[in-house]
């Protein structure tokens, strides 16, 4: 195999692409392929560093741990990170280069990158024996069709099999397979080669009579039915994955390993940013993670996160205007533990000075930290080391906002002890880095931190690891590929592109 593709479509946002492309990958690569991710272009505000210092969708960053290579800007050459309901920031090659409106971008930009796209598929393509292309939304998305660069667009310009994924468990998922593909014109029609059936809760013999009408409607086979599974817990792009009030996504909690659990609340502020920070605190057995955001819902909490965010100025007032922002304050004075990670550390702080995100000018922070804050024009985007309450860590930083620490004790130290970031003052500290719980011996010690300060018998379990947690992830997605779907239609595909003469589906695009 050399150069073999295939574009994972979906009848509706949020239908599983990303959870099936890091479930092929992870296959392919335990196949003995060479194979690597990608998505054109990528809206999120859930993103990662790589080791060149690049930014990327955390999702494509996930898959590329999937096929167990490192994950680099090819993989997502354009992201765009929302600011609000109408612009996003655009990051071009893992650099921001500007702050467009959606019309602005649809109307002239991104039909502009779809070069620079398909360069980077290029690349990958001649470098690895397989290229998994994730899509976006839908590929029947008719009034985005002409400037698209990330389905039909990039699968017409490269010629790239398309399999449409649907989840069932919303319902209408025939509807939705035959709707999208007589939806697509004929020369798009000729590349959708095939669908997948995801989220499927029962016995398959029953959803067999209505797989087999579709293909005869539509003359293209289902290539596998992947069951429903709670917990896979990985990394999301598009949205949310909670309920407000529930726990994070549909993960079981586990028996804690001491006496106690241990309650943690994460504010859930406008425009989070890298949610996924606390993915490793709902991985320790004993430690129930929850979304609020009412100013009661902090009253029983062990510990309260305040995450990162795209809009630090619009959080701030957000927390304000609920009440939160006094919950907090009540926290910090009577001693209970907070942390605040990227934009909640910068709002714990005394002031922040943004002409930057908001252009909101100086804005009076909690002055819960001795923190200043100053948004800058160029983003820090690192994958720094260091050490916090004596043990290693490591973390990333996407940050326009360069704090000014002027006392307490830095949350990370270097080897000689020297500050690297962040700050702590009694039970509440604050810190840029990203990623940071995931380094397993430090989260350990925070937790065991957190428990003293809140008086609870709980004790970390010693061998949870979360790396190994989400390797087990990413080989259970594997596993509902190699299982559940037709992997020899699947490896036809990847190998030889849409097979010839597949049957046209009127009404077609306008």
């Amino acid at each position: 195999m050399t150069g073999g593709g295939l574009l994972v479509a979906g009848t509706t946002s949020d239908a599983g692409k990303s959870v099936v492309t890091a479930g092929i990958c992870r296959w392919l690569v335990r196949q003995g392929v060479k194979v690597a991710p990608f998505k054109g272009q990528n809206m999120s505000l859930n993103s990662f560093v790589t080791r060149e210092g690049a930014e990327i969708g955390r999702a494509q960053a996930m898959q590329a741990q999937a096929c167990r290579v490192e994950p680099t800007a090819l993989m997502n050459p354009v992201l765009l990170k929302p600011g609000s309901d109408r612009s996003s920031q655009v990051v071009l090659m893992g650099r921001p280069v500007g702050e467009l409106s959606a019309t602005e971008y649809v109307g002239g930009r991104r039909e502009a990158l779809l070069g620079t796209v398909l360069e980077c598929l290029a690349e990958l393509r001649a470098t690895y024996d397989a290229v998994i292309c994730e899509g976006a939304g839908s590929p029947a998305e008719i009034n985005l069709r002409r400037t698209d660069l990330v389905n039909m667009g990039i699968a017409r310009a490269a010629r790239l099999p398309v399999m449409v994924v649907g989840d069932i468990d919303r319902g209408g998922v025939f509807a939705s397979f035959f709707g999208t593909t007589a939806l697509l014109s004929p020369a798009d029609q000729e590349l959708v080669a095939g669908y997948l059936v995801n989220k499927f809760r029962g016995d398959v013999s029953l959803l067999e009579p209505g797989l087999e009408m579709l293909r005869g409607l539509t003359g293209r086979a289902t290539l596998g039915v992947l069951p429903f599974r709670h917990g896979l817990g990985i990394d999301e792009e598009d949205g949310l994955r909670v309920s407000m009030r529930g726990a994070v996504r549909e993960s079981v909690v586990a028996p804690p390993h001491g006496d106690d659990v241990l309650r943690v609340a994460v504010c859930a502020v406008p425009l989070m940013s890298n949610f996924t920070d606390v993915d490793a605190l709902a991985a320790e057995p004993g430690v129930v993670v929850r979304f609020v955001d009412r100013p009661e819902e902090l009253a029983d909490a062990d510990l309260v996160v305040v995450p990162g965010t795209r809009g630090t100025v619009r959080a701030l007032a957000w927390l304000r205007e609920r009440g939160l922002a006094d919950a907090l304050a009540r926290r910090a004075a009577e001693g209970r533990p907070v942390l605040g990670i990227c934009g909640g550390y910068q709002l714990l702080g005394e002031r922040i000075d943004d002409e930057v995100e908001s252009r909101a000018g100086t804005v009076a922070g909690l002055g819960l930290l001795p923190v200043r804050v100053r948004f800058a024009p160029e983003k820090t985007l690192a994958r720094p080391v260091g050490v916090a309450l004596g043990e290693s860590v490591e973390g990333y930083e996407i940050h326009h906002g360069v704090a000014e620490v002027y006392g307490g004790e830095p949350f990370v130290v270097d080897a000689a002890g020297g500050a690297l970031d962040g700050c702590r003052v009694g039970s509440v500290q604050g810190t840029h880095w990203h990623g940071a719980l995931e380094s397993d011996a430090f989260r350990r010690a925070f937790l065991t931190e957190v428990a003293r300060a809140a008086g609870r018998r709980f004790v970390p379990a010693p061998g949870t690891s979360f790396g190994a947690l989400r390797e087990e992830q990413l080989d259970l997605l594997g596993d509902l590929i190699e299982e559940h779907a037709d992997t020899d239609a699947l490896l036809r595909l990847i190998e030889e592109g849409a097979p010839a003469g597949l049957p046209f589906i009127p009404p077609g695009a306008p």
